[in-house]
């Protein structure tokens, strides 16, 4: 009898090697980003690609219309290797211009929505944009041409067609694939009218030279620098994982549907896309998340795997009103990143779901570990999963580049096809992230279990230094959110002249629970270790927290933690 070998995006077989059943492995079949659509819409071009809630296109729909963005494209002087900025909420505009310029082996630089102007327009020149494309509506929750009016002030004065300015010495075009035309923009219709003078052929014959080892995205990550860092990320890695992924998990005859609420500039939610895409399957998001919609549209959609990644958006659902886990029961897979507490409670919540675990960021095309089936809940609780197939993975001392021991927290290198090619225009910080060898230094604090799965422990400069000792933010924050009043916790150091800094916590609480700063400190005395006790607590509204696109940013809680400290001091 034969064995049977779980299919992970590539197909897998057996052959008969001496009277013997040996599995020779598995390979991968991996398409640049515009053939993956290409051949979507070739094998099943009238299942539903992308459902919103109140529209949904077909694999030969978004097709046809990519194909139509790639030839207006062409026609207004973009060219491969060309680089289109990308500026849209989740949409099908959002959709069609990604893949538009994937086709044509144009650079897609997906835009933050949340960005400010100064932030969009050091990107848009940074990036070398030559085409920017957005869009325009009364009901848009961003007034993006206003925002870039603000980023580019010569764009507000600016014609509808080509462009000169000085803000930004390369854009050539700015287009609204949504929207009445505004100044400096040319619309849609524009767009149009220009395609047809371009044969569908030249896209194909464009997209035929693309390499999988050719920049297909600029991804902007914004970290400790003043400025956002461009990641260049390959065809393959923007591909070759999230279609493993989407596809390893399935069984035979089965489809993938899955839901993620998150922005599809982040790649948290593009690479699910992009999987689902591979894997022949729909995929379900909206233009914003809300969780009562988002409740109504899985309950209709039934999808087998849902992406709530962290614990925000995840507590969200289950707190609306709406949220009835048994009318959900079509999910399988839930990808959820949280404390303990959470987990336990959604496993509860999901028995008939495989709860898994990642760890991943921008330099990594997302994803480089994340659970297998064969872990245990404990695993999946307190851990974030194994080395993804092909990534390799080391943890090492920070400071001398030591191996560590199981249990003991080091910094994560991570080495493969899903790495970074390096940092746009910056060699100098490309050269401190990637070593000469190709091994990826992350910042990120993780251990071994003897299991062989990753815990992480915080970010490296996410280390409060209290007396001397070491201590990890994220520690604090699980024991907090322990509490059963505690919804979200984040702590910070606050500078302290005895002990160099100690912690102190902001804190979200449960819907209808009260609970006081002397009532949580109490709560952790005896339970922790005395110099991890936050010396002061702070209570954060619903939606008060300052956010990046899918994390609390403690940069801006470190500001509130200043204002308030000049508030007293002022008082004084």
């Amino acid at each position: 009898m034969s064995r049977p070998f779980l299919r992970i995006g590539y197909e897998l077989s057996t052959t008969m090697i001496e009277d013997e059943m040996t599995d020779i492995g598995d390979w991968c079949t991996v398409t640049p980003l515009g053939d993956l659509l290409v051949r979507g819409a070739s094998l099943h071009p009238e299942r539903d690609l992308i459902v919103f809630p109140d529209a949904r296109y077909t694999y030969a729909e978004v097709y046809e219309r990519a194909v139509g963005i790639a030839r207006g494209l062409l026609a207004m002087g973009v060219h491969s290797g060309d680089h289109v900025a990308l500026l849209a909420p989740n949409g099908i505009e959002f959709v069609e211009g990604f893949f538009g310029s994937a086709l044509i082996g144009s650079v897609v630089v997906p835009l933050n929505a949340r960005h400010k102007a100064k932030e969009l327009g050091y990107i848009v020149e940074n990036a070398d944009i030559t085409a920017l494309l957005t869009v325009s509506g009364p009901d848009d929750y961003v007034d993006f041409v206003s925002v870039l009016h603000e980023a580019l002030p010569s764009l507000a004065n600016a014609g509808n067609g080509d462009l000169a300015l000085s803000e930004a010495p390369r854009l050539r075009r700015a287009l609204l694939l949504r929207g009445e035309r505004r100044p400096g923009f040319g619309s849609r219709e524009d767009l149009d009218t220009a395609a047809v003078s371009v044969d569908p052929s030249a896209v194909h014959e464009l997209r035929r030279r693309v390499s999988l080892r050719d920049i297909a995205a600029i991804l902007y990550t914004s970290g400790t620098t003043a400025n956002p860092r461009g990641c260049m990320l390959s065809h393959e890695s923007m591909t070759r994982g999230p279609v493993e992924r989407a596809a390893g998990r399935l069984s035979d005859g089965e489809r993938h549907v899955s839901w993620a609420g998150g922005p599809l500039f982040h790649i948290a939610a593009l690479a699910p896309l992009i999987g689902a895409i591979g894997a022949g399957g729909t995929y379900l998001t909206d233009t914003f998340f809300e969780p009562g919609r988002a409740i109504d549209l899985i309950e209709a959609e039934r999808p087998t795997c849902i992406w709530p990644w962290f614990p925000g958006p995840m507590q969200m659902l289950m707190s609306h009103p709406k949220f009835d886990a048994g009318a959900l029961d079509s999910v399988r897979y839930l990808f959820l990143i949280g404390p303990r507490v959470l987990i336990e409670e959604v496993q509860g919540l999901f028995p008939q779901a495989e709860l898994m675990a990642a760890c991943g960021m921008t330099e990594t095309t997302g994803i480089y570990a994340l659970s297998t089936p064969d872990e245990t809940f404990e695993d999946r609780s307190g851990a974030q999963g194994k080395a993804a197939p092909g990534i390799e993975i080391r943890i090492v001392d920070p400071y001398d580049g030591s191996a560590q021991p199981v249990g003991v927290p080091g910094e994560i290198l991570i080495r493969g096809y899903c790495v970074t090619t390096g940092y746009y225009k910056d060699p100098v910080k490309t050269a401190e992230a990637i070593d000469s060898n190709g091994w990826l230094r992350t910042g990120d604090l993780y251990s071994w279990t003897e299991s062989g799965c990753l815990v992480f422990h915080g970010r490296l400069k996410d280390m409060l230094k209290v007396g001397g000792e070491n201590v990890a933010a994220i520690e604090i924050e699980s024991f907090l959110c322990e509490h059963p009043a505690v919804l979200t916790a984040a702590v910070i150091g606050r500078p302290d002249m005895r002990l160099d800094e100690v912690p102190v916590a902001f804190v979200e609480t449960r819907e209808g629970r009260e609970l006081t700063a002397e009532e949580l400190i109490a709560f952790c005395e005896g339970k922790i270790g005395r110099y991890k006790v936050p010396r002061a607590v702070y209570f954060v509204e619903p939606g008060g927290w300052p956010m990046s696109a899918t994390k609390i940013n403690k940069r801006g809680l470190k500001a509130q933690l200043t204002d308030l400290a000049n508030a007293l001091c002022t008082a004084g």
